[in-house]
């Protein structure tokens, strides 16, 4: 059943150095607050896996967290390169990351196979791609029926799984609505599982076509007002575009991302402490 507690609470009891993390959020609901808190512990040699790394994956690369990473799409959307994983990849800084690359189909059949119990997925796919010449997840496997040669993925059971959502009941039920992406299959697949809320509730009331997590899947709910940002919450606050934007000069150089980490994230206690962190500077730069 899951337990409430504050966010760097359930980090230091779940994300250890070594672990095999998947954060995941399409679009909106992506967990840059948990993130920033795995960032704020130090954790190391991490293994990151996420369907469309963003921004987050982008600081905790640069800041070292990660040795690996799983994924089958990164950048940052609608503006371009991540430039922290450019400089791991190419030039081993801070730490060499190595990385394992899957198209979107396979990434999600991956997860389904893990919350389904099943140690691989099978899927039409592939055909004529070297892609599984380097990856030791992929093979193949001859359908009994029609001989048939099929795409065969190895199931993601991760050892934490971290998503944002729009609410919790004080049970630990968790509500999700808008696109849901593949959050609910990692949460599944996964050993334990992390869920930060913009709201805990007395009573979830779960509108048509909207996604509920039991608390019997969840470790652990941490509310956490605003903790998408700069992505969006559906139903709560806008995508932050200007953020987005900016990120790609910030992040494009090594001193001025460490000094930008070091001021709004390292030096600030919480995510909260972190947003008036970033009003500060506005009002500084713009008045």
């Amino acid at each position: 059943m899951a337990q409430t507690t504050t966010l760097r609470e359930a980090i230091a009891a779940l994300v250890h150095d070594g672990s095999v993390l998947a954060m995941e959020g399409f679009t909106h609901l992506i967990p840059f607050a948990a993130g920033h808190e795995v960032i704020r512990q130090g954790r190391k040699n991490l293994t990151l896996i996420r369907m469309t790394p963003d921004l987050i994956y982008d600081q905790m690369i640069g800041m070292g967290c990660a040795s690996r990473l799983v994924f089958s799409w990164g950048g940052n959307p609608g503006v371009g390169s991540l430039h922290r994983f450019r400089d791991a990849i190419q030039n081993s800084w801070p730490a060499p990351l190595a990385i394992e690359e899957h198209s979107h189909a396979d990434m999600a059949a991956r997860y389904q196979a893990g919350a389904s119990g099943l140690p691989f997925a099978v899927l039409r796919g592939y055909v004529g791609s070297d892609i599984p010449k380097y990856n030791p997840s992929n093979s193949s496997v001859t359908c009994p029926f029609t001989g048939e040669v099929l795409a065969a993925t190895r199931a993601l059971t991760p050892d934490v799984a971290i998503i944002h959502a729009q609410k919790a009941d004080r049970k630990g039920n968790v509500l999700i609505q808008g696109i849901t992406g593949i959050q609910k299959e990692a949460v599944l697949a996964s050993k334990k599982a992390i869920v930060t809320v913009e709201e805990i509730v007395d009573h979830l009331e779960a509108p048509m076509n909207s996604c509920v997590l039991p608390s019997w899947v969840v470790s652990y709910v941490c509310e956490v007002p605003g903790g998408a940002f700069p992505s969006y919450a559906h139903g709560y606050y806008s995508r932050d575009n200007a953020f987005c934007k900016a990120w790609d000069g910030i992040s494009r150089d090594r001193e001025t991302f460490l000094a930008w980490m070091r001021e709004h994230v390292l030096n600030t206690e919480d995510f909260a402490e972190f947003r008036r962190s970033l009003n500060r500077a506005a009002e500084a730069q713009f008045g």
